[in-house]
């Protein structure tokens, strides 16, 4: 169980690399994980193989990737910590939802700012068990990636 660099090393690399990552998928904005789909488990698959060099470099010791992940949970565990408790972090970290359609219309832009075309706006209005865009009250990309429908009540 010998390591080639000291431990502290691949806490360090760890947090790093969730930092940046936090930071990138942040930056890409909501819909880059909020539905899973065959191109998002590939590229998620590529990125974990990729930054494992990053977060423990050659050493082969399991020792180096135990260290190297526990410091990524505990830091995943710290944010959550604090953004329960500070609602400025928790909105820098999440984001906040986006409105895309209100009372039976889509709002001008919201589709194409979030990089979501009407197919798949339509098939989530369908999964929801609704026909058409008339049928809401409201539509939200939500800070998590996900789509939240209110259905228009209907006298």
């Amino acid at each position: 169980m010998h390591l080639s660099d000291p431990w502290w090393l691949f806490a360090l690399r760890g947090a790093g690399v969730y930092l940046g990552l936090l930071i990138l998928l942040r930056l890409l904005g909501k819909r880059s994980f909020g539905e899973m789909t065959t191109f998002d488990i590939v590229v998620l698959t590529l990125v974990g193989g990729t930054l494992r060099t990053a977060i423990i470099g050659d050493d082969k010791a399991p020792l180096a990737a135990i260290i190297g992940v526990l410091a990524i949970f505990l830091l995943d565990k710290g944010v959550a910590w604090a953004c329960a408790r500070w609602p400025g972090l928790d909105r820098l970290v999440e984001g906040k939802a986006s409105l895309l359609a209100r009372d039976g219309k889509v709002i001008e832009g919201s589709l194409r700012r979030h990089d979501m075309s009407e197919e798949a706006f339509r098939r989530v209005l369908r999964e929801k068990g609704l026909r058409e865009v008339g049928d809401v009250a409201e539509v939200r990309l939500e800070a998590n990636g996900k789509i939240s429908v209110l259905k228009a009540s209907r006298p």
